[in-house]
């Protein structure tokens, strides 16, 4: 049976594509405001999203005033003539379009439905012909998350696909940091210092004196911080002389971890993610392009932690300094660019968290999980919390 769907344009992508998605209608319709129609970004981040997801049927956008019940009744009263039969989506859309709808409805006879995101089903509001309730069953990959919000994402820093490989390090790798945390500066500073010349070449040694030039002032060798890395098994012919160090990373990839002073907690934290078992996808290092768009507020393009469960996304900025208002800024203008109230965020600092940025994040929406939480082995739970 041919089935026309009536989408009304929401700012929150998800509620735009959702309903396309789980019942693959023949074509759907989407009532949006005329500078939606006109824009080529936003009609095709819909496109571009429902293609992937390999649903090949007809798209129309149909612009109104969607301030005005009479316009956004006009609309949709000429598209449902043109399309009996047609069923419509009453997730999304103003208090206008929402009120113009119910009223052709009842007038029309058109079906219509809902989505709950608290159930995370499709309820029947007027004889849509899946009944009372639909489950949703949609899992949102990370990549999916920033196509249907207009993006796309190319390789960050990580390769997520080799990462498997190396997951029993990087707990031991997080502990060790602990253990050199007051100093991990210092001991990132001097590795890269020391491997700069033979980065270039691309080789594993890394040699240098006892001391370097640093940003600020010599940098001294952690000889006890070398060691614990030899021991670990991340460097390896390690020689510490009066005359100086040498030692051989691993591998390319650890080369570059202990050349990055973020990268221990961030692959912490994902490991955390993978290893609680809900989550439906987890990405580290997502870089984002929003297609030469200027995001709002200079957003980073590049999210540390990606993460899904069903439809519902969880953006995780890691940091092992001082939770700063600039980072509950750049991920709070995220969460909202995919939808407030859909959308989950997290800091996650290996510091103590300031009372202030606390406060700030909170009125945000935007969960802090802090060194004294990592500590007492409270990190998977609180992102069990943030996934439900």
């Amino acid at each position: 049976m041919d089935m026309t769907l009536i989408e009304l344009y929401d700012e929150r992508p998800l509620e735009n594509v959702l309903a396309c998605h789980m019942l693959r209608p023949d074509r759907v319709i989407f009532l949006c405001p005329e500078m939606v129609r006109k824009s080529a970004r936003r009609t095709s981040a819909i496109r571009n999203y429902l293609k992937q997801k390999d649903w090949n049927g007809e798209i129309r956008f149909v612009g109104a005033d969607m301030y005005s019940a009479a316009d956004v009744g006009r609309a949709l009263t000429e598209v449902c003539s043109r399309y009996p039969g047609c069923v419509m989506d009453i997730t999304g859309g103003t208090d206008a379009a929402l009120f113009a709808s119910g009223v052709i409805s009842c007038e029309k006879g058109t079906p219509a439905f809902t989505y709950s995101r608290k159930s995370n089903a499709f309820y029947s509001i007027k004889d849509a012909p899946f009944g009372q309730r639909l489950d949703c069953d949609v899992t949102l990959s990370a990549e999916d998350c920033f196509i249907m919000a207009g993006g796309s994402v190319r390789q960050g820093r990580a390769d997520n696909a080799a990462l498997k490989a190396h997951m029993e390090d990087f707990e031991p790798f997080f502990r060790l940091y602990l253990r050199h945390r007051q100093n991990w500066t210092n001991i990132i500073g001097y590795i890269q210092r020391v491997s700069q010349a033979s980065l270039r070449e691309g080789s594993l040694r890394a040699e240098g004196g006892l001391s370097v030039k640093g940003d600020r002032g010599r940098i001294l060798c952690d000889e006890a911080a070398l060691k614990d890395l030899r021991e670990l098994g991340f460097i390896n012919s390690l020689s510490i002389t009066e005359q100086g160090v040498s030692f051989l990373f691993r591998d390319a990839q650890t080369r570059y971890w202990l050349r990055d002073i973020g990268s221990v907690l961030e692959l912490y934290v994902y490991k955390a993610c993978v290893d609680i078992g809900i989550l439906d996808d987890v990405s580290l290092s997502v870089v984002v392009d929003w297609e030469g768009e200027r995001a709002q507020g200079d957003v980073s393009n590049e999210l540390d932690v990606v993460a899904t469960k069903g439809v519902t996304p969880l953006f995780i900025s890691c940091k092992t300094g001082q939770v700063r208002t600039e980072a509950i800024n750049e991920l709070d203008v995220l969460k909202q660019r995919f939808g407030s109230g859909i959308a989950r965020a997290a800091i996650v600092s290996s510091s103590a968290c300031q009372k202030v940025a606390r406060h700030r994040a909170a009125e945000m929406g935007i969960s802090i999980i802090d060194l004294d939480e990592i500590k007492a082995g409270r990190l998977p739970d609180r992102i069990r919390e943030l996934a439900k």
